[in-house]
C-alpha cells in the first residue's frame, strides 16, 4: 500500500456488470442471491486483470437496501464468496442512488492521498428479493426533529420527479417521447454489439444474456395509455398545481443487477503491465433540496465544470440516471447539454437502476462511449435519495 504522503493519479483499469434483470419474482436474477451476483463481478474483474486478491488494498460496495439478502456489510460477504483472500478488507457504501459512483469516489480519492494502490469497486441491489423501502420496514426515518423542520413531511421520489416535470413545463408527451428514446438507443446498442465489452454472464442465471427491461418496440403512442404512477388523493390535495404525468413507462423500472470496476494509482497500473482507460479528473458531491430531491445533478454538474474550468460543450459524453424522464430533461435544459450525447445508448429507464450498482454501471458506459466516439472528457452524475448528487468527470487515455 503506498505511503500516506504520496499524491498519485487515479485511472480506471476495467468496468464490468451483470446482465439487468426485472426486479420482481420471476425475473431473470431473481433466482441469484444478492452475494452471489456481485461475487460473480468481483471475480470477473479480478480475473480479466490477472491479479491475485492479495494485491487488492480494499473492496468498496455500493448497496441501498442493506437489509435481508443484502444486510451485514454484503461487501464483505461478496468478497468470500468470490474466492478472494480472506486478508482483503471491504465496505458497503449507501448514499442512496449513488452508493456505487460514491463508492468510486472514495476509492480515486484514496488512491490520490496515496493511501490505495489498487481497489475494486462496485455495488449490487436484487429489488426482487429486497424490495425498496425494505430497509424502512417497521420504523420511520422522520423524526420529531426531522418533521419540526419539515412539518408536513417529506415524499416519494415519484413526486418530486412529479414536481420537477412541473417546475421545468415538462409535458406527458415530452417525457414519454424521451423514454421510448431511451428504449431505441438501448436496443440499438445491444443490436450493435456496445455492451459486449462490459456485461458478463451470470454464472447461476445462464439464460440472462442481456438487459431485460429494454423494449425495442417502445413508441410514445403506447405509453400514452398509462396511468400515472404516484397520485393519491392526499398528495393531490397537497400539491394542486400537479396534473400527474410520471407513469411506469417514463421512469426507470425495479431491477436486479450488479458492477464492479478496478482503480489503481497509475504508478502501480505501469508496474503491472496494465493499460488504463481513463484517468478520474474530477469530482464532487452536493446535497440539494430534498423535497424537490431529484435536481441535484444540476449543481454537481455547474461545481464540477467551475473546479475544472470545462464547459459543458468541452465533454464528449454524459451519462445522466434516468431515474425518472424528467430528471435528465431539466438538467439538460439547465445545463445546456446536447441531447445527443446525452446517455446516447439509452438510460435507466431502459436499461434499468438496480439502485446501489447503477453508479458503477454508468461509469462503464460511459467509458465505452468515450472509445466508440474517440471523446476525451466525460461526466456521468447521478440524483440520490434526499437531495443529493454526485457527479464525476473521466478523461479518456
Amino acid at each position: 500500500m503506498g505511503l500516506m504522503s504520496t499524491r498519485s493519479e487515479a485511472v480506471l483499469i476495467d468496468v464490468v456488470r451483470t446482465p439487468v434483470g426485472r426486479g420482481k419474482p420471476g425475473g431473470a436474477l431473481s433466482g441469484v442471491h444478492p452475494v452471489d451476483l456481485v461475487a460473480g463481478a468481483l471475480a470477473a474483474i479480478l480475473e480479466r486483470s490477472g491479479l491475485d486478491s492479495r494485491q487488492i488494498d480494499d473492496v468498496l460496495l455500493g448497496c441501498v437496501s442493506q437489509v435481508g439478502d443484502q444486510s451485514s456489510n454484503i461487501a464483505r460477504q461478496a468478497v468470500l464468496a468470490a474466492g478472494f483472500d480472506e486478508g482483503i478488507p471491504a465496505a458497503t457504501i449507501d448514499r442512496q442512488c449513488g452508493s456505487s459512483q460514491q463508492a468510486v469516489h472514495f476509492a480515486a480519492q484514496g488512491i490520490v492521498a496515496g493511501a490505495y494502490d489498487a481497489v475494486i469497486v462496485g455495488g449490487v441491489e436484487s429489488m426482487s428479493r429486497v424490495p425498496l423501502g425494505s430497509s424502512a420496514a417497521g420504523g420511520s426515518p422522520m423524526s420529531p426533529r426531522l418533521r419540526a423542520r419539515y412539518p408536513e413531511g417529506l415524499v416519494n421520489q415519484g413526486v418530486s420527479a412529479e414536481l420537477i416535470a412541473a417546475r421545468w413545463g415538462l409535458d406527458r408527451a415530452t417525457l414519454d417521447e424521451y423514454a421510448a428514446e431511451s428504449h431505441r438507443r438501448a436496443a440499438a446498442a445491444w443490436a450493435d454489439g456496445f455492451f459486449d465489452r462490459t456485461v458478463i454472464p451470470v454464472a447461476e442465471a445462464a439464460d440472462a444474456v442481456a438487459d431485460e427491461t429494454v423494449r425495442a418496440g417502445t413508441t410514445a403512442a403506447g405509453l400514452a395509455g398509462l396511468p400515472a404512477a404516484f397520485r393519491t388523493d392526499a398528495l393531490a390535495a397537497r400539491f394542486p398545481e400537479l396534473d400527474w404525468r410520471i407513469t411506469p413507462g417514463n421512469s426507470s423500472p425495479l431491477t436486479d443487477g450488479a458492477s464492479a470496476a478496478l482503480l489503481m494509482s497509475a504508478e502501480r497500473a505501469d508496474a503491472l503491465g496494465l493499460t488504463p482507460r481513463a484517468r478520474f479528473h474530477a469530482f464532487t458531491v452536493v446535497g440539494d433540496d430534498p423535497l424537490m430531491m431529484l435536481t441535484g445533478p444540476i449543481p454537481a454538474t455547474r461545481r464540477i465544470l467551475e473546479r475544472t474550468g470545462l464547459s459543458i460543450d468541452d465533454l464528449d459524453a454524459y451519462e445522466v440516471n434516468e431515474a425518472f424522464a424528467s430528471v435528465p430533461l431539466a438538467w439538460a435544459a439547465e445545463v445546456g447539454a446536447d441531447a445527443a450525447k446525452l446517455n446516447p445508448r439509452g438510460g435507466a429507464i431502459a436499461l434499468g437502476h438496480a439502485l446501489g450498482s447503477s453508479g458503477t454501471r454508468l461509469l462503464g458506459t460511459l467509458i465505452d462511449q468515450l472509445d466508440a466516439v474517440g471523446g476525451r472528457f466525460g461526466l456521468q452524475t447521478m440524483c440520490e435519495g434526499g437531495g443529493m448528487a454526485n457527479a464525476t468527470i473521466i478523461e479518456r487515455l
